[in-house]
């Protein structure tokens, strides 16, 4: 990696890059944003925001999708020290009011089509609500503001384990994160990008902060969807994110191949060996990237290409890792038990949330094989502890998802007087008019782990419960009664 200039921010990234450029920043259906002209429209949001009077730091929640104006305002809000924080749009009223409430701001942000949701929010959260929409003026390109500690953007945690939390995307570590960032993917100037997250998500604006900044095009997509896929492709996508379960749904749909992205990143679960290889024999001249990171620090560790080739040749087992540590980064397993798996901690220079010694202790357990590959077992608070023994859910819902009439599985401890905890898991049918028989599907678990490590508890279900972004809510599964 190159050396980062600790000094140097993510607007003096964006100025050095697209100042008086003619090079597409934005790309979408409805046309081009030239980069100066992104830089001008940024400068446009920063003055609609200096109206209101709102001071250096205040946070602008904002209730907006994936949008040409979303990116500028965004853009404006980090080069004038008021980030955005976009939400989630399909998060509930009250969830969202309760995050503006905690942003400790008198102000509230929406586009027009999110005008209906803004008026509830605001009126919970008893703050103002602002429209905005699509005629943003153009203005001469921002003066530099801010520093390095300051914060650019931010992004909220999916709230799995609670309520949603804000994670401050500061200038330093994001000028690091760009580094890093662009020799794994290994794009720049002339590159089209497009994430198929959500704009709130990490996936989405955050990524959105890191490929601008080499010089490469955002193409917005809103939301997933095919026919969004289709049109990335018609506009020249040259590399895009997108999870497991889309590249499946791409692939039933035969649209996969309708954008030829030269790279394919991928993260937020593993992807099964048939998919695989599917996708790569259908994108063949694509190179295949997975990326194991988190809303405080990404990437942690990835698979390359070379990776993704030695797996369709004969190792899938590469393919239930999270890769090997990013160049750069330090990273040691904390407190591993007898099988050498404990809480993974990572020091990097582009990490957001750090310990008070430099180390980010990521709440994920894992274990580092012999070929420098990790490996994750679930989060801290998934181990199980049975009479003693540790469990782990990750081993057991693999044994589950390998038995045939099983589309998806969790397994959570619940309380025991006896035990402490005992293991429950929850099955999700292929065909919910005919779920496995429990028995077999027990002495199908049976032989491939231990004994201690065996349910002794199976629960049915048509749909296990997710956040809005998608996220198994585990503490309902646990909660709920047998």
């Amino acid at each position: 990696m190159n050396a980062v200039d600790s000094n140097k921010t993510w607007s003096d990234l964006m100025l050095g890059r697209w100042l008086g450029s003619d090079a597409p920043a934005i790309v979408s259906a409805s046309g081009i944003v030239k980069g100066d002209q992104l830089l001008r429209q940024a400068a446009g949001a920063s003055a609609l925001v200096d109206e209101l009077g709102l001071l250096p730091g205040t946070p602008l929640p904002a209730l907006m999708d994936e949008t040409p104006t979303s990116i500028a305002m965004a853009v404006g809000g980090a080069m004038s020290r008021r980030p955005l924080a976009p939400l989630g749009t399909k998060f509930s009223v009250a969830d969202l009011a309760e995050i503006v409430r905690h942003l400790d701001t008198r102000h509230l942000f929406a586009s027009p089509e999110r005008a209906e949701l803004g008026e509830a929010v605001a009126a919970s959260a008893g703050v103002a609500l602002h429209v905005i929409d699509d005629s943003l003026p153009m203005l001469d390109p921002l003066e530099i503001r801010c520093q390095a500690a300051d914060t650019a953007v931010i992004v909220h945690t999916s709230g799995t384990t609670g309520r949603a939390k804000p994670v401050h995307l500061r200038h330093e570590p994001l000028v690091a994160r760009v580094d890093v960032y662009q020799e794994v993917m290994g794009i720049g100037p002339g590159d089209r990008y497009c994430s198929a997250s959500a704009f709130y998500h990490t996936a989405g604006s955050a990524m959105i902060f890191t490929v601008l900044p080499m010089g490469v095009a955002i193409i917005p997509m809103d939301w997933f969807s095919v026919e969004g896929w289709r049109l990335s492709g018609r506009l020249g996508v040259t590399c895009s994110l997108l999870v497991p379960t889309m590249i499946d749904i791409l692939l039933t749909e035969g649209a996969l191949a309708d954008a030829n992205p030269k790279v394919l990143q991928y993260g937020a679960s593993p992807i099964h060996p048939d998919t695989l290889r599917a996708a790569m024999e259908t994108l063949p001249n694509t190179r295949f990237l997975q990326i194991f990171g988190q809303t405080e620090l990404s990437p942690i560790s990835y698979l390359d290409h070379a990776d993704h080739l030695r797996a369709v040749a004969g190792r899938p087992d590469l393919l239930t890792s999270a890769g090997r540590p990013i160049r750069g980064t330090s990273m040691r397993i904390e407190q591993p038990d007898d099988e050498g798996i404990g809480e993974i901690a990572v020091n990097a220079a582009h990490a957001f949330v750090v310990d008070d010694d430099g180390w980010r202790r990521t709440g994920d357990l894992g274990l580092i094989d012999a070929e420098g590959y990790l490996h994750l077992h679930g989060r801290i608070n998934d181990r199980i502890i049975r009479g003693g023994e540790n469990i782990y859910p990750s081993e057991i819902e693999a044994a589950l998802s390998s038995h045939p009439s099983v589309r998806e599985a969790v397994v959570v401890g619940v309380p025991d007087r006896r035990w402490g905890e005992t293991v429950r898991a929850v099955v999700v049918p292929n065909d919910p008019a005919a779920p496995p028989d429990l028995v077999q599907l027990r002495q199908h678990v049976a032989r491939l782990v231990a004994g201690f490590k065996v349910p002794s508890e199976f629960v049915l279900i048509d749909e296990l419960p997710r956040n809005p972004s998608g996220k198994i809510l585990r503490r309902a599964l646990r909660d709920r009664g047998g």
